[in-house]
C-alpha cells in the first residue's frame, strides 16, 4: 500500500524549476521535499507528499480532515495492538 501525507510548506529552498524544493511540516516533523510537480505552490500552502515529492496541492480544510483520518487509523492500530497482548 502506498500512502501520501499532507504537509504545509514552510520554506522554499531551491527555486530552479527542475530541482525546486522546500521544507514541509508534517505535524512536528519537518522534511525537505521536492516541489517540482507543484510549481505554483508557495509558503503556507498545503501539499500531498509521496516518497519525498509533493504530488498535488490541497486546501487547509482537506489537509486537516486527512490528518484526522490518519490519527483515527493510528488510534485503531493502537487499540488492536493492546488486544493482542
Amino acid at each position: 500500500m502506498c500512502l501520501a501525507v499532507p504537509g504545509e510548506i514552510i520554506e522554499i529552498t531551491d527555486r530552479d524549476p527542475l530541482t525546486r524544493s522546500g521544507r514541509v511540516r508534517f505535524g512536528g516533523i519537518i522534511k525537505e521535499v521536492n516541489l517540482a510537480y507543484v510549481p505554483e505552490a508557495k509558503v503556507g500552502d498545503w501539499v500531498i507528499v509521496h516518497v519525498g515529492f509533493a504530488i498535488s496541492m490541497l486546501n487547509e480544510a482537506e489537509a486537516e480532515r486527512t490528518l484526522e483520518y490518519l490519527a483515527q487509523i493510528e488510534a485503531f492500530n493502537e487499540l488492536e495492538d493492546d488486544t493482542l497482548v
